[in-house]
């Protein structure tokens, strides 16, 4: 019997003659209609080295598919570079192309009927995109990522893109010559490749392996490596086997493989964005996952690799001292992982695991769990009257992750960034950035711009900064994002004003505003919701429908 959905389901006769003509135009034989039909989502760009590489994984996936007995059909799916568009209208653009890779992997799939999907992308948004709408979808399904970008070289120091950013602030403060910056900015990026550390494309990818839908080992080998093709074809195969087997993706990914998740992502110090792309992938399996459950996970993790932005490492060093499956394997063994949860292989972790070699001495990337970086993870869920519905702060690499300061507010990440490049920020000032979460960017924009100038001026552990817009995975500092409600919902972060008294303390899980409530409620009662910053488009859309951050973010959650 045919395995092929549409072959099922499409009547005899003159009803299933049109549908077959078509295929017969695209050079299908007779064998070919009692094929599965495997989808092949290609992410391939020219718009960022992130997906510059992605052509060749295309190709070697067709070929693969073919080889297991499927009938490959390739369909686009866009993409935004954050580290292009980063201090740019553009940025507001990121986080909505989420939600459109998520429309285009959903409507091709369901569209044309299709019995797997394979999704392959690169840049930031590409990963969680392409997972909720394999999740929508819901038929067998696995992620290719395309891989990582090896480091430039300059002065014997490894460059990746956010050394770019904090030589823009390093240059500003006098404390850099012309030379070397015009050096950095030209060899930062040395080819194809997503950003180099443990930014956001590598901590999703990551993650992506320990939530079981993609091969081990494959989330942080190097794009311009050939073991990438090699990937895509055993997965090819692997995809072909779970379309036999009809394994779809929400049975795959339950809250224990999304804990799984989180626990490797806090594991590597992954990206604050992860907080975010996690509860909108909860969202499309199904699964009641909240940022509680964030804090809970928190509290029972290590950081045990010491990787970028706040480490030394890169993501292709921890591919060569045994990558994710090293890291698992470690978490696995202390029991901060779930074991029987399923992989899209058919496997278990733990079985997937048992083969899996222990730390090699030679490498100092990935410690053992009782040797940590960090006794407990790095992304903490702060709370307060600034945040009565949680923010996200990344507390690694600071000496103390404790603050109160005078507020220094602005409306738009542009006077920010004008000011900290001006010299008005001071340490113990914590700025203010706000109507940039999902509704009032719209779109809640990165801020790498403002926050890496901090770091190159020396003032990264010294100023706080709180937005209700996102950061970069490339951002660490004494920074507190995604504050909801949002200033534009009217959020207690709309109400601060200039000098008001903050403090943010990662040790009390605190992001608090000095100010009376009384005076708060008189504030609140004069406030008045800013005019919308667009209304047509896409950004008009995402601006109307967007849920708050605090439920990550998407255009689905509608209210019964």
């Amino acid at each position: 019997m045919s395995i092929n959905r549409r072959s099922k389901n499409i009547t005899e006769g003159v009803a299933r003659a049109p549908n077959r003509s078509m295929y017969y135009g695209m050079g299908y034989q007779e064998t070919d209609f009692g094929k599965p039909m495997v989808g092949v989502a290609n992410g391939h760009s020219t718009i960022t080295p992130c997906n510059s590489g992605l052509q060749k994984l295309a190709d070697a996936a067709v070929i693969g598919l073919k080889e297991a007995g499927a009938n490959p059909q390739i369909f686009g799916t866009p993409t935004i570079s954050d580290g292009m568009a980063m201090g740019t209208e553009g940025m507001k653009y990121s986080l909505v192309s989420r939600e459109v890779i998520a429309d285009c992997v959903e409507t091709c799939v369901g569209g044309q009927w299709m019995d797997g999907v394979m999704v392959i992308g690169g840049c930031d948004k590409n990963m969680p995109g392409g997972m909720m709408g394999m999740l929508r979808a819901n038929v067998p399904a696995i992620y290719i990522y395309g891989g990582t970008i090896l480091p430039g070289k300059y002065k014997g120091q490894d460059l990746n893109i956010v050394s770019v950013f904090e030589a823009v602030g390093q240059f500003s403060a006098g404390k850099m010559s012309e030379e070397d910056f015009c050096q950095i900015e030209r060899r930062a990026i040395p080819g194809s490749g997503s950003c180099g550390g443990m930014y956001t494309a590598n901590t999703m990818s990551s993650s992506f392996e320990a939530l079981g839908m993609s091969l081990p080992y494959s989330s942080t080998m190097a794009n311009v490596e050939n073991e990438v093709l090699d990937n895509v074809k055993r997965a090819a195969k692997v995809l072909v086997e779970a379309v036999k087997a009809d394994l779809k993706p929400r049975d795959i990914v339950t809250k224990q493989a999304i804990e799984n998740a989180i626990a490797v992502i806090m594991a590597t110090g992954g990206s604050t964005n992860a907080v975010l792309h996690y509860l909108a992938i909860a969202h499309a399996a199904g699964v009641d996952f909240q940022l509680d459950d964030v804090e809970r996970l928190r509290r029972k993790v290590p950081v045990i690799c010491d990787l970028k932005p706040s480490g030394k490492y890169l993501a292709i060093d921890l591919h060569r001292a045994g990558g994710i499956p090293a890291v698992m394997k470690e978490l696995h063994k202390a029991g901060l992982l779930h074991g029987e949860a399923l992989t899209i292989t058919g496997q278990t972790v733990a079985e997937v695991l048992a083969g899996v070699p222990d730390l090699s001495p030679d490498q100092d990337v990935i410690r053992p769990v009782g040797q940590p970086i960090y006794a407990e993870g790095h992304l903490a869920i702060l709370k307060g009257n600034l945040s009565p519905e949680g923010a996200v702060a990344k507390i690694t690499g600071l000496k103390n992750p404790v603050i109160t300061g005078p507020a220094r507010v602005f409306d738009d990440e542009q006077s920010a960034l004008a000011a900290i490049m001006a010299g008005k920020i001071q340490a113990g000032d914590v700025m203010v950035l706000r109507y940039l979460g999902p509704q009032g960017g719209p779109g809640m924009p990165e801020m790498l711009a403002p926050t890496g100038a901090l770091i190159g001026q020396g003032l990264g552990e010294s100023v706080g900064l709180i937005t209700d817009g996102r950061f970069s995975g490339g951002t660490w500092g004494m920074v507190v994002g995604h504050v909801a409600p949002e200033a534009y919902a009217g959020g207690t972060i709309a109400l601060v004003q200039e000098g008001d008294s903050i403090t943010i303390d990662a040790h009390q899980l605190l992001l608090q505003l000095n100010v009376p409530d009384a005076e708060l409620q008189q504030r609140k009662a004069v406030w008045v919701k800013p005019a919308p910053r667009y209304t047509r488009g896409v950004l008009a859309k995402f601006a109307k429908n967007a849920s708050s951050a605090s439920t990550g973010a998407v255009l689905d959650r509608f209210e019964d």
